[in-house]
């Protein structure tokens, strides 16, 4: 009887070109036991370790719904907020430098009063070089987008 080449596995990590996190995933034989078994991408598919990714899975889908509640909170805050954002500004109202998504992030934490909130979150259409209101959006998730009313004002 000769052995088969491939062995299912469940992935613990996302792997490029391969599949997703928690993906339970058909490779080599090889490939599994001397790659991603060993640097903990992967595990094999047993009895034990299916019922163990499966409960992981659903305290992540629990803990992912209260999240997405809370991101839809601060979108409902956000939605009815001016994010006002003091810069020094020259002699024709331009600013000195831009507004950076960092600033912007800084007093999004201050308005919902969290630290869950990453400068990386939010996406800007347009360089803030100028005194003005702007539009913006702030990112939770797929599902989940606020959008920002920003307004640059002179610093006093």
């Amino acid at each position: 009887m000769k052995k088969s080449k491939d062995i299912e596995i469940i992935l613990l990590q996302d792997v490029e070109g391969l599949g997703s996190k928690h993906d339970f995933i058909k490779v080599k034989r090889g490939y599994a036991r001397n790659y991603l078994i060993p640097k903990k991408l992967a595990v094999l598919a047993n009895k034990e370790n299916r019922a163990k990714v499966e409960n992981i899975k659903r305290q992540e889908q629990a803990r992912l719904e209260k999240m997405r509640e809370q991101w839809q909170a601060f979108a409902d805050t956000l939605a009815n907020t001016v994010i006002t954002i003091p810069a020094k500004v020259g002699e024709s109202g331009k600013i000195f430098g831009t507004i950076t998504t960092l600033q912007i992030a800084q007093k999004v934490r201050e308005v919902l009063n969290t630290d869950d909130i990453d400068r990386r979150m939010i996406e800007i259409d347009e360089e803030i070089k100028t005194v003005g209101t702007y539009e913006a959006r702030l990112k939770f998730s797929p599902e989940v987008v606020a959008p920002l009313h920003i307004e640059v004002v002179e610093e006093k």
